[in-house]
């Protein structure tokens, strides 16, 4: 029998404290959520490699140093609300909502939706709901957000999420250009999202995040 509970440990010792994450609710988070129970059961011997997991066509749990990293830029504060994009089976919104007062994830897929929910639930996570929509329209009325995490790559940040971002508030993305990919985190000041780098990171381009491409003759 796999001893999972053994593999978190590992993972957090080799992949995410050696990346330079060391707030303790970070740890508590990855070492208590069973990540495995958010993948898919053919992938579970897989959930603790040091990479994206696939769950879907193009969506993924990413790396979790990745996941770990952002969150430790993000900073998220126990009295906080998190609009969580791309959550797949949950496993991003399990690990936030240790951090945060709410988790409000959006998944576009409905099966993916309804299964994260039920996971959810039945792992007693009652401080996170998932929602069914486009992943690029968010939850504006449950908004507006302190922070904003997408669970994959994004090439352009639509407005409409923009502004579900409260002033002050922070949000995270892999911005990606080609085949290249890097975490940046913004900063909402008078209105306005200023990014600064994190540090490279890929994952694939999330369904409704892709730049408009000009037409030319």
């Amino acid at each position: 029998m796999t001893d999972y509970a053994e593999r978190r440990v590992t993972m957090v010792d080799t992949q995410v404290r050696p990346s330079d994450v060391t707030k303790f609710p970070i740890i508590d988070a990855m070492l208590s959520v069973p990540r495995e129970v958010y993948v898919p059961v053919d992938r579970r011997e897989a959930a603790y490699i040091g990479d994206n997991v696939d769950i879907a066509p193009g969506r993924v749990v990413l790396d979790p140093r990745v996941l770990a990293k952002i969150l430790d830029a993000l900073d998220i504060q126990p009295d906080e609300m998190v609009l969580d994009l791309g959550c797949g089976l949950g496993y991003s919104a399990a690990v936030i909502a240790r951090l945060a007062e709410t988790v409000i994830a959006v998944e576009e897929d409905e099966a993916l939706a309804a299964e994260a929910q039920r996971i959810l639930s039945e792992q007693g996570v009652d401080n996170a709901v998932v929602f069914a929509g486009p992943l690029a329209a968010g939850a504006a009325k449950h908004g507006p957000y302190d922070a904003i995490t997408l669970q994959g790559g994004i090439e352009e940040l639509p407005e409409a999420l923009a502004a579900q971002l409260k002033e002050g508030g922070r949000i995270a993305a892999i911005i990606l250009e080609g085949a290249l990919g890097t975490v940046k985190i913004g900063f909402k000041r008078d209105g306005v999202i200023a990014w600064r780098f994190a540090f490279n990171a890929t994952a694939p381009l999330l369904p409704g995040f892709a730049a408009q491409r000009a037409f030319a003759l």
